[in-house]
């Protein structure tokens, strides 16, 4: 037996009601309160389909009613009613989010026609909905490229946390993706229809940024020659990300502050509060604890920033990862190139496994498309890898990674004699007139073959 769908009516005319009631009750399984404030209370309480509420009521009308629902997670279809019906006043409920507008006496063949397109509009929409987050699901998450433990407890977090209204701090070094963990928090939500709003506070000085934030109105300093709506108002019932928020000014720390704790704030130059339903999602690179103790950011806001922390993990803490990072950008900028470099060769792929990266995916990202950009050939080689990063690691490092990229891969002849020579100069520890009598060949030509492999560092004492 099918579950008959909810309706709530809420009217503070007791025939009214009670009569709708008696009407749908057969059809419908019907709810009926006597004023707004308490059918407010009860749509937070439990799902409804379809609420038929009256407009004028004493206290909360039905015009601020539909408007108030219409920023909680998936409302239910409000059908507003009235004595008093206009042409303004059925506009102005379509504004607020109203699917129809009926003037009494109700007419109950009418309204029950009214009753069955609500209800499949609204099933369409929640399936409509369910196939959005199913694949948003899958491709928010595979905007970050991870396969590691570190990763997947990311995800994890992201996934558990996404239907919540907390506010999220993204903690971590610069470019491990604390935007694109917002964004996919985001699309995860049940906000994802909505806007996503992304501000870098850094990027901005303090007056720019309350301009930014916030708005400002007509006149409120030189050059506002009129109204402007600010990110916050611009992301009403979606979500904001404000990266690098350690940097922000004290000033606009005390804005912020206030929206968190009120969800209200006034545009520059403005008296009137403006309400909104935001949630705030932050990101820094910085110890915001640290700086609350140093007295360079508010701990009020601290706290309430803090609610829920997901440190996303710097690379070379999950450098399983790299391989299919470096998989990925390679196709992307062979395609956005049109280029063909196939892939790296064993020994230049330990190399890139095997370097820090302090700047992380970004700085990754970036060697990528320079590495395709000036590839000569199909393959990466060691040769092609930055300087930087093979500077970068010991000698002790470099010989392991040319050996190791040479085990369990057909290799060509210049990579086996670079192997060759490797292993040789760490036996003779470096010494080259030893290593050339064991390899068979001349110290002119040894030394010849290792400036032209860059090895001068194999072997030496660190």
């Amino acid at each position: 037996m099918s579950k008959k769908p909810q309706i709530l009516i809420i009217d503070d005319e007791r025939n009214t009601r009670d009569g709708l009631k008696r009407a749908l009750s057969d059809t419908y399984d019907v709810i009926i309160t006597d004023n707004a404030k308490r059918g407010l209370d009860l749509v937070l309480e439990k799902t409804f389909d379809v609420v038929l509420t009256d407009l004028r009521m004493p206290g909360l009308d039905g015009m601020r009613f539909v408007k108030r629902v219409q920023t909680i997670a998936n409302p239910p279809i409000c059908i507003i009613f009235t004595a008093y019906g206009s042409v303004e006043s059925a506009v102005e409920a379509m504004k607020v989010g109203a699917y129809d507008f009926l003037t009494k006496p109700i007419n109950l063949d009418n309204l029950e026609i009214v009753l069955q397109r609500a209800l499949e509009s609204h099933r369409l929409k929640r399936e409509n909905k369910d196939l959005k987050r199913e694949l948003a699901t899958k491709y928010a998450l595979e905007n970050i490229i991870g396969e590691s433990e570190e990763m997947q407890r990311v995800f994890d977090n992201l996934k558990q946390i996404a239907a919540a209204k907390s506010t999220v701090l993204l903690t971590g070094e610069s470019g491990t993706g604390k935007e694109l963990a917002a964004r996919a928090l985001h699309q995860l939500s049940d906000r994802a229809d909505m806007p996503f709003i992304a501000v870098h506070c850094a990027a901005l000085t303090r007056s720019l940024l309350e301009s930014e934030l916030f708005g400002h109105e007509k006149g409120a300093f030189t050059g506002a020659v009129e109204r402007r709506i600010g990110r916050f108002e611009a992301a009403d019932r979606g979500s904001i990300f404000l990266d690098e928020i350690a940097e922000i000014e004290p000033s606009v720390q005390v804005a912020l502050l206030r929206i968190l704790e009120s969800r209200t704030f006034e545009r520059v130059g403005g008296s009137e509060p403006v309400e909104v339903d935001v949630r705030l999602i932050a990101a820094t690179n910085r110890d915001l604890k640290e700086m609350v103790d140093s007295g360079e950011f508010r701990e009020d806001l601290y706290y309430r920033l803090d609610v829920i922390n997901i440190c996303m993990p710097p690379l070379r803490e999950r450098r399983a990862d790299i391989p299919l990072l470096l998989r990925h950008y390679l196709d992307a900028f062979n395609k956005e190139n049109n280029r063909n470099v196939a892939q790296f060769e064993p020994a230049a792929l330990e190399l890139m496994v095997a370097y820090h990266w302090p700047g992380n995916v970004r700085e990754l990202r970036n060697t990528v498309e320079r590495l395709v950009v000036m590839a000569r050939s199909d393959m990466i080689s060691v040769d092609d890898v930055p300087k930087k990063i093979r500077d970068a690691l010991s000698a002790e490092d470099l010989a392991d990674a040319i050996i190791a990229g040479n085990t369990d891969h057909p290799l060509d002849i210049d990579s086996n004699e670079k192997r060759l020579i490797v292993q040789a100069l760490r036996e003779c520890r470096g010494n080259r007139t030893a290593a050339a009598r064991k390899l068979g060949i001349s110290r002119r030509t040894i030394i010849r073959r290792i400036q032209h492999y860059g090895l001068e560092k194999i072997g030496q004492p660190e």
